[in-house]
């Protein structure tokens, strides 16, 4: 007998398994829609604001003085007596009003279309002048 070089078999290596993501990306979907749903959204009830129920509670010194009302326009532009004022202007005029009364409150009433960011401006604007007293009005309608 001669030696002769023995046969083997080789079986061909099954491929390695693929990892599917799709049923991550399925479950990915659903967790986006459940906290979509339960989730809400940004409205002005987030800012303390001014409560015009308290008319009858005791008044202090800061509710004598005059307030300054700055009311926030569609465009976002603060508006103090019709006119509309840039915010350096406001932060002059409030520095001005600070000097003359310590304690001035400042009234901030944002129309129903003036975007947040606006809202935190004037907000920003009046505390770095010095204001301590910031409050945002917001207007219901009665039934």
């Amino acid at each position: 007998m001669t030696d002769a070089p023995a046969l083997t078999l080789k079986r061909p290596r099954p491929p390695p398994a693929l990892i599917s993501l799709v049923a991550m990306i399925d479950v990915l979907l659903i967790l986006l829609v459940f906290f979509m749903v339960t989730s809400t959204y940004l409205n002005l009830d987030m800012i303390p604001a001014v409560s015009q129920d308290n008319q009858d509670g005791p008044r202090t010194q800061v509710e004598k003085t005059q307030p300054l009302l700055v009311r926030i326009g569609a465009d976002g532009a603060p508006v103090i007596r019709g006119q509309a004022v840039t915010l350096d202007a406001l932060d002059a005029l409030v520095r001005t009003r600070l000097a003359a009364e310590p304690t001035l409150p400042v009234m901030i009433l944002p129309t129903g279309v003036a975007q947040t960011q606006a809202l935190v401006s004037v907000m920003d604007t009046a505390t770095k002048a010095g204001a301590r007293q910031v409050r945002v009005i917001r207007l219901k309608a009665r039934p």
